[in-house]
């Protein structure tokens, strides 16, 4: 009994040491995000099965990216979906491919920290 106990408590001991061995994924930079950007508003404005094709596969890797917040994966996985050619072009599905497009920049980039600032010493202004 002692020993299962002791196994046991080893393979508990032993997770976090598995999960300190990711590797470190950086944010995807503005220019990436800028091109994905860009192969969606083509795919939008030239319904073009090829341009529609290239802009799900580029986008399809950030789903997994673990460090990406959920409403810049929101915007990914509609712009996943939305992406595919359409016999008419109509406003409203160029409209559903641009807006994520749009948020792709805002929503996915790397925050930016806070600066403190440097408060003069009291009694000097």
């Amino acid at each position: 009994m002692r020993f299962l106990t002791l196994l046991l408590s080893l393979a508990v001991l032993r997770v976090p040491v598995a999960q300190a061995n990711v590797d470190y994924v950086p944010f995807p930079t503005k220019d990436e995000l800028r091109s994905l950007q860009l192969q969606a508003y083509a795919c939008s404005r030239e319904n073009d099965a090829e341009l529609c094709d290239a802009t799900r596969k580029t986008a399809d890797p950030l789903m997994d990216h673990p460090r990406l917040p959920a409403a810049c994966k929101d915007a990914v996985w509609e712009l996943i979906q939305a992406s595919t050619p359409a016999t008419p072009n109509s406003f409203q599905r160029r409209d559903s491919i641009d807006r994520p497009a749009r948020r792709l920049t805002v929503v996915c980039a790397k925050p930016v920290k806070p600066q403190k600032q440097a408060t003069p010493p009291p009694g000097k202004a």
